[in-house]
């Protein structure tokens, strides 16, 4: 398409984009409002980044599954949405609840950044001295470290990039996880070891970044339209997609890693149990635009899965049914 169609099917129109206040939310704002800018040849200023304080920003004391789990993140950015206050909303892609409100649509996903965990406080997991205690909020993240060393001990550590860092400093833990993602957008890239996502799968959207708008707002699809970033999405759908078929929620544990290969995506994935003594993985090969494929790969993990592990997944309940 070129500039100047771009420029005739946008009306002269000023867009809200809707955001999060935590410092990362609005690097991720200013990263769409620059790519969008940029795509459509106009002054970032015509995208107003309007900030709510999220419910999960404001509750720092509890893990997110015990007071509402994903919802916290988005409640008040959808209420926004579908009151017209704002235009679209940018969301990490991974703390967006699968099962989305029928009004609203993924106007775009945008480049995927490094997928990867960072482990800061030590230079791997098997570098933990001996019963080491480890801050994380992240049910996937304490089951994959207990399953790798059960000797270790893990606390909740909720808050920001900052907060995070700053109770490991003051000796609250011995080490803790970051994704490698918000470094890079906070421009804290020399923070800790990342760790192999081939050894230590990622979380189910980790690192993308969606933004959703009105399904019935035709003005804004088209705007957003510009930005989505084709292989990214798919990885993105074929994730949420495992989630939707596992019927998992944040207290279960999930880790998978999709690449693309050819026209196809390998998807591999790894189910725990909270305490990490048990665990199933399975991995596909499907076709891009096989819808199907992640649900295949959800069904068989439930279908192999201990009891200790399918009980916190609803698809499990499901399958027996």
């Amino acid at each position: 398409m070129t500039h100047d169609k771009h420029q005739d099917s946008i009306p002269e129109r000023r867009f809200r984009l809707g955001t999060r206040r935590s410092p990362l939310a609005m690097a991720q704002a200013h990263e769409a409002q620059a790519l969008l800018a940029r795509a459509h040849g106009i002054d970032p200023a015509h995208i107003e980044i309007v900030a709510v304080t999220a419910s999960g920003d404001r509750i720092q004391d509890r893990a997110l599954a015990e007071i509402g789990g994903k919802a916290l993140w988005t409640k008040e950015l959808d209420a926004w949405l579908a009151a017209g206050e704002i235009d679209f909303a940018v969301h990490s892609a991974k703390d967006v609840e699968t099962i989305r409100p029928e009004a609203f649509t993924i106007g775009a996903i945008l480049p995927r950044e490094d997928v990867r965990d960072v482990l800061v406080g030590a230079a791997s997991i098997a570098a933990l001295p001996p019963g080491a205690v480890v801050g994380t909020s992240a049910p996937r993240r304490a089951a994959q470290l207990l399953h790798a060393r059960p000797d270790c001990r893990v606390i909740t550590f909720r808050g920001n990039v900052a907060t995070r860092l700053a109770k490991l400093a003051a000796g609250e833990a011995d080490a803790t996880f970051l994704a490698a993602a918000g470094l890079n957008r906070l421009g804290e890239t020399g923070t800790g070891h990342p760790l192999d996502a081939e050894d230590w799968l990622p979380a189910p959207a980790q690192a993308a970044i969606m933004i959703e708008c009105r399904a019935d707002d035709q003005t804004a699809r088209a705007f957003l339209c510009a930005v989505d970033h084709a292989p990214s999405r798919t990885q993105v759908l074929a994730e949420r997609a495992l989630l939707a078929g596992l019927g998992g929620n944040c207290h279960s544990p999930i880790a998978v890693l999709t690449r693309h290969e050819g026209a196809d995506l390998l998807m591999r994935a790894a189910l725990y149990s909270p305490d990490g003594a048990e665990h199933v993985t399975g991995e596909a090969r499907f076709a891009a635009d096989d819808a199907q494929g992640p649900l295949d790969l959800a069904a068989d993990l439930l279908a192999r899965a201990v009891p200790a592990i399918a009980v916190h997944f609803a698809g499990a309940r499901a399958l027996e049914e």
